[in-house]
């Protein structure tokens, strides 16, 4: 029988795995281990800038992970930073659990909206974010390299969203 999908805070021992899962995702923004290992086990509620790993875990294996940050404190904007599922999970439900995930921990911590950006040519990933009821609202010409591509701005409104 297989487990259900288990959602959780990242905590050191996951760092290896979230950077090996990334490092397969060409899609995802490619992160040091630093830049991970800086999130994990920082609760500072007080701060300017909060962050969060989450990891997705499926038979108690790594299947994906997202990070997502709050900027300012009571009227935040939350943002999702980062979204990545392994191959083999995907279309699964994964990622719109830890997006929903992020969604969460960002309320909690004050954000009235989220923001993300995701490549053009990311139909899946936006079609899962219009799902979600995030909208368009802008682009950035050129913004990905390898290949080059438009990045598209997408805001979700948490005001009254409850």
């Amino acid at each position: 029988m297989e487990d259900k999908l288990r959602i959780r805070a990242a905590v050191a021992a996951d760092l290896g795995g979230v950077f090996e899962l990334e490092r397969g995702a060409a899609e995802a923004p490619h992160w040091t281990e630093g830049e991970y290992a800086a999130i994990v086990g920082v609760e500072d509620d007080a701060g300017l800038v909060q962050r969060c790993l989450l990891v997705a875990e499926r038979d108690e294996r790594l299947v994906g992970f997202a990070v997502g940050k709050v900027i300012g404190a009571g009227v935040g904007v939350g943002e999702l930073e980062s979204v990545a599922v392994d191959a083999v999970a995907r279309r699964m439900g994964v990622g719109r659990t830890l997006c929903v995930a992020v969604i969460g921990w960002c309320r909690e911590r004050g954000a009235e909206a989220m923001e993300l950006e995701v490549r053009a040519g990311s139909e899946g990933a936006i079609a899962l974010y219009r799902s979600l009821r995030f909208a368009e609202v802008g682009r950035r010409g050129k913004y990905y390299r390898a290949p080059a591509e438009d990045a598209v701005l997408m805001r979700l409104e948490l005001v009254g969203d409850e």
